[in-house]
């Protein structure tokens, strides 16, 4: 399966961010690319009210979302904002195209670092596994690459792929915490992990507070070698990944089946 990366900086205005989406769209289709993953919060960043920008799963934003994978006859996997409960807001990653129609609300919400993800987004409660081409592709969200369980869970319920995408906080150490969790994350799950992250703000213009993304979306194997990698700034990858390396590797390396916890 060939899988694209769209490393976008997304904007506050959820239509000028479906002009960066059709954009990766169009460059996923000339690369020969079936799924196209972007990032956390494609619809509007992070640092602004997000429920005036909340839309439910069938609202105009998700279904342009499905109207340009469809033209484009591809997956599309992104960052959006659905309504929840009490005023809060669900982080919802969008499946759309292809004919595939599914969705995942994060789960682990981003209380730390000085930053409370769960005053204004309420959790998720279960992995999901959706399958793009008889392949199993699991979902998971920025904060969630550090809790190795629901990775595990994922590769449990037929995830041979997990994609991550983020927005990860910038700070001391974080970026070089990101490139290791996402590694670790693919040991853990004998899995190829992408993971697609916003791209670093222009300078002195993040956000204050808010987690506005350091980039380096990269793309590693069930045995933690990374094959791709970008830096801050916007860009793509593209790489081809092979269900069958997942079988090997769970053959020389069978942590989920030798686990006793």
């Amino acid at each position: 399966m060939r899988i694209a990366l769209g490393q976008i900086r997304s904007t506050d205005d959820p239509r000028a961010n479906l002009a960066l989406v059709a954009a990766e769209v169009d460059a996923a289709r000339a690369a020969g690319a079936r799924l196209l993953v972007l990032p956390e919060a494609t619809m509007c960043r992070f640092g602004v009210p997000l429920a005036p920008v909340a839309e439910p799963q069938d609202g105009p934003w998700a279904r342009e979302l499905e109207r340009l994978a469809d033209a484009a006859g591809l997956t599309v996997v992104a960052g959006a904002f659905t309504p929840g409960e009490g005023g809060r807001v669900r982080n919802t990653l969008l499946v759309r195209g292809a004919g595939v129609r599914a969705s995942y609300d994060k789960v682990h919400l981003f209380d730390a670092f000085g930053f409370a993800e769960s005053d204004t987004v309420q959790p998720g409660r279960e992995p999901v596994v959706v399958d793009v081409d008889g392949v199993g592709v699991g979902l998971a969200t920025c904060y969630d690459v550090r809790f190795p369980g629901l990775f595990t869970a994922l590769a449990e319920r037929g995830a041979s792929v997990v994609l991550v995408p983020a927005s990860w906080g910038d700070g001391p150490g974080k970026a070089e915490q990101w490139e290791l969790l996402v590694r670790a994350r693919a040991l853990d799950s004998t899995c190829f992990v992408l993971a697609c992250g916003q791209a670093a703000p222009p300078e002195g213009g993040g956000a204050s507070g808010a987690p506005a993304g350091v980039g380096r979306s990269r793309a590693v194997d069930p045995l933690g070698a990374v094959l791709a990698e970008l830096g801050p700034e916007p860009g793509r990858l593209v790489v081809d990944v092979d269900p069958a390396a997942v079988v090997r590797a769970r053959e020389v390396l069978p942590v989920l089946a030798n686990r006793r916890f």
